[in-house]
Formats: C-alpha cells, sequence, structure tokens
C-alpha cells in the first residue's frame, strides 16, 4: 500500500515470513490462501504491495523464467504486487529448531552470495521499469564471525560482490534494487553504532572502494556513491528496542553517515521493566525451542547481553541479569502488554509518529512472524486476521496523528 498522504510516499506491507513454505509452490500456495483476506480488509480497492520471504530453494526455482511468468500472473489475479523481498533465513524457518542457524550460511560463505544474488535477480524481474526495490539480509552473521579477521574479510568481499550484481542489474534493466543489512542483538551488526562504524572501517575505504570499482566495472569517483546506493540497512524497531537504542534518532545517525535506510521493520519485542522470579516463570513460556530469544538486561548504565532465554535464566537464578529485560520476540504490535508482561510498543508508536513527519525510508514492513509459537493466550484469531489487525492498527496510528495535528491547526487558525 502506498501511503500516498505521506510525504515521500513510502509503501506499506507485512512481511510475509509468517507463512509457513520453503519451496516455491508451498509460498505461492500460502499467498493464496492468505493475501485475499488480507488484502479485502487493509485494500479492498487499491493495489497491495507485498514483503515477500524466499528461500534459497524458493529464490532458485522463482529466478527460473516459466516459474517468474507464472507469479506475475498471480500476482495480476491478486492485485498484487512485490517492492521488498526478506532474504535472511535461507532454509527452514517454522515448525523445527531455528535460532541461530538462521544465520547461516553468513555473508563470509559464498552460498549467501549466491543466495542473494538469485533474490535480487527475481525482484528486478518482479519491479516495474525504474522501479525501486529492498532485499533485507542477515547482518553479515552470528556475533563469533567478529572475532574471525579472515571470515570479516570475507564478509566484505561477498557483500561487495553482491553490491556490484545490483550494479550490473541496473545497468542491464533500469531497475534499483538495494541490499539491506539489518542489524539484530548478537550479530556481527548488533547496534547502528557498531553499523556505522563497519561501512567505515570495511566497506568505505579505499581498498573496498578500489575493489568494488573493480567488481562493478565503475571509475573510482563512481564507486562510492553506487555502494551507497546499493547497499545500506534494514531497521527493525523491536531490534532496536532490544538494544535501548532510539530509532528514529539512530536512522537520523545513519542518514548523517550517508547510510541508506532503505526499510524499516514495523515490529515490537517483549518488555520486563524489573525482572522477578514469577516474571522469569512467564517468561519460560516464550522458550519454544524455535526461535533465538537473545536478552539484553539494564542495570542502571550497563548492558548486558545474553544470547537466548535459557542463559538469561541462567544468569538471574544466579543473581546476576537484574533490572530491566528486553527480549528479542517479535510480538503484535497492536497489544502495548501481555498480561503480567510489557512491550516496546511506546517505541514504535514514537517511530510511527515521526514516520507523518517525514518518510525515514521507502519501505515498511510489519513483521510480526511468532505467530505460531506464542502462547495461547496471546493468539487473537486467525493469521490473516491478526496480519490485518496489524496493518490496520498502523495505519491508523499514522492516520491518527495526521488528523489530530489538522484538527490543532484548524483550531489555531480560528
Amino acid at each position: 500500500m502506498r501511503l500516498a498522504e505521506l510525504p515521500g510516499a513510502p509503501e506499506l506491507t507485512y512481511c510475509t515470513n509468517i507463512h509457513a513454505g520453503e519451496t516455491w509452490d508451498e509460498i505461492r500456495a500460502s499467498l493464496d490462501e492468505h493475501v485475499p483476506r488480507i488484502k479485502a480488509k487493509v485494500s479492498p480497492d487499491a493495489p497491495f504491495g507485498l514483503g515477500l520471504r524466499l528461500s534459497g530453494m524458493a529464490a532458485a526455482e522463482l529466478r527460473r523464467p516459466a516459474a517468474l511468468a507464472r507469479f506475475k500472473d498471480e500476482l495480476a489475479r491478486l492485485n498484487a504486487h512485490v517492492f521488498t523481498l526478506n532474504a535472511f533465513p535461507f532454509g527452514p524457518f517454522h515448525g523445527t529448531r531455528v535460532k541461530e542457524q538462521v544465520y547461516e550460511p553468513d555473508w563470509s560463505s559464498h552460498a549467501r552470495f549466491r543466495f542473494t544474488r538469485d533474490a535480487a535477480d527475481v525482484l528486478a524481474a518482479l519491479l516495474p521499469e525504474g522501479g525501486f526495490g529492498s532485499v533485507s539480509t542477515v547482518p553479515g552473521g552470528f556475533k563469533p564471525v567478529a572475532r574471525d579477521p579472515r571470515a570479516v574479510a570475507r564478509v566484505v568481499e561477498h557483500l561487495l560482490r553482491a553490491a556490484a550484481h545490483l550494479v550490473a542489474l541496473q545497468r542491464e534493466n533500469g531497475r534499483h534494487v538495494a541490499l539491506a543489512l539489518e542489524p539484530e542483538p548478537c550479530c556481527l551488526l548488533e547496534t547502528v553504532d557498531e553499523t556505522m562504524a563497519f561501512f567505515e572501517r570495511h566497506l568505505l575505504t579505499a581498498a573496498s572502494l578500489a575493489r568494488f570499482a573493480q567488481l562493478a566495472g565503475l571509475s573510482h569517483g563512481e564507486a562510492e556513491p553506487a555502494l551507497r546506493r546499493h547497499l545500506g540497512v534494514c531497521y527493525d524497531v523491536c531490534h532496536g528496542a532490544v538494544e535501548y537504542e532510539d530509532p528514529v534518532a539512530a536512522i537520523e545517525s545513519l542518514r548523517r553517515a550517508g547510510i541508506a535506510t532503505f526499510k524499516i521493520q514495523l515490529s515490537a519485542a517483549l518488555r520486563v521493566p524489573q525482572v522477578s522470579g514469577a516474571l522469569v516463570s512467564r517468561l519460560a513460556a516464550f522458550d519454544t525451542g524455535i526461535y533465538l530469544h537473545q536478552v539484553v538486561a539494564s542495570a542502571g548504565e550497563r548492558l548486558t547481553r545474553y544470547a537466548d532465554l535459557p542463559e538469561a535464566f541462567d544468569a538471574f537464578r544466579r543473581g546476576e541479569a537484574q533490572g530491566e529485560w528486553r527480549i528479542h520476540c517479535h510480538v503484535p504490535v497492536f497489544l502495548a502488554e501481555l498480561g503480567a508482561l510489557g512491550t516496546t510498543q511506546d517505541t514504535l508508536l514514537a517511530t510511527l509518529r515521526a514516520l507523518r513527519e517525514a518518510p525515514l525510508a521507502p519501505h515498511l514492513e510489519v513483521e510480526t512472524y511468532t505467530w505460531d509459537v506464542l502462547p495461547e493466550d496471546l493468539k487473537t484469531g486467525s493469521k490473516a486476521d491478526d496480519i490485518a489487525r496489524e496493518l490496520s492498527f498502523v495505519l491508523e496510528e499514522l492516520r491518527h496523528e495526521r488528523h489530530r495535528d489538522g484538527a490543532r491547526a484548524a483550531r489555531d487558525a480560528a
């Protein structure tokens, strides 16, 4: 959905990683099942934009001309279009242990480059002439990658190769596809400060720009603007809140550093203002063994990070990990609290207020992929209805603020 009433008219969608499916046929069937119902509730008449999640297997399958042609026909029938891809999880994302495997293969592996290349080729084929699309991806890899300089060097090489491929795509077909690294707790790129440092120390050095110019067939002067045009950030509000960041300030810091934010994922995390034994027991219901739930505990000015809930539970039992907890668990954006537990919805609402004033990013994507594993008392209806409710919540918040300011301006004028 294009938010025509907002400055710069960003597009809003949801991420289809909520739907199970690894093969292209499974993913396509899930779209047929869910998209018409969601669209009927939030965009009955206008074309409906999709944030399409592709696995490595599905990206390779959909890259084939016959599969692409059939999908274009399906999109026309659904009155839908794709403007952003989630190429973060390579393998199975539902119904099995995901945890740290979600980062594999990471960007030190050529397999991650091949997957991203396939996904970018698919998106370029789906975009209109002169269109723009974003592909969100792993923020380098899981944190241990940072301890191996040789692995970091491979990450840089593969990112430069991916950006060079995107330059070639635009040169060939006129579609601008950008790769968006998604900072996440306990990853190589964990915070916005780490992300900016990585760009400065590894991607925007003279040596890296010379290598990129060689790969992309560009002059020395063309290299840096082209790299910045094709490689930037996907800012996930849940991830930022877990790191105690102010998303609006973080995105402004990226802008000042000349690093583009191509996509904002509108999401909320679990929050425990003051941890206790009773609340730790309540949190145990979220430890399903499927997804990694990184925890950042705040005691005064000090932040302590735990890679998963069991580690945080053990620390609490030792008398550590006191104070506030923020937990990487995407929860419904329309819920301010979850019984005795809180959420970081206030951080999301502040981001939506800022979006009323300026677009901040061309693509906005609601991303709550955890409906299947939430405790039963937090499941509010069918997944299609819940997705529509989240999109409606975001739209209402944006429009509510505009209408309220419009009413205030009318009163002031009177």
